[in-house]
């Protein structure tokens, strides 16, 4: 577990753009029960997720077509409601960072780790941007 004041600043990043914190499974599971799309960012301490992940996701908002809902879980802080979290995503392997839109709890968009390290935040948010055209 990192200790709060590490996260606080990277939780931070995305609160501050209107995500929600997820800290434990019923807040995941009432969260995933809302109609519409929901996306989910499973947030990390690494480097991957300070200079892709995070910054991605937040210019991806900058589109006339959003998630209904943003929410996030924190890897390596809030484990059971990253666990929870992370089992909707299958098939998919768990991956931090990584991201995930759901629509109507089904999930319809994934960008694991992969897509993720070592590519610009301007590709992950034109990423988002597509699934968020096709799917919201």
């Amino acid at each position: 577990m990192y200790p709060a004041d590490l996260v606080r600043p990277m939780r931070a990043e995305l609160t501050a753009v209107g995500f929600e914190e997820l800290h434990d499974v019923e807040a995941v599971e009432k969260a995933m029960k809302k109609e519409g799309t929901t996306l989910v960012v499973v947030n990390s301490v690494c480097g991957c997720a300070a200079a892709n992940a995070r910054p991605g996701a937040r210019m991806s908002l900058d589109n006339s077509k959003k998630p209904d809902n943003l929410v996030t879980v924190f890897a390596g802080v809030d484990r059971e409601a990253t666990d929870k979290a992370r089992s909707l995503m299958v098939p998919f392997p768990p991956s931090s960072p990584s991201m995930a839109l759901f629509k109507d709890g089904e999930l319809v968009h994934m960008l694991e780790r992969h897509h993720i390290e070592g590519r610009p935040a301007e590709m992950i948010a034109e990423n988002l941007r597509d699934a968020y055209n096709e799917y919201c």
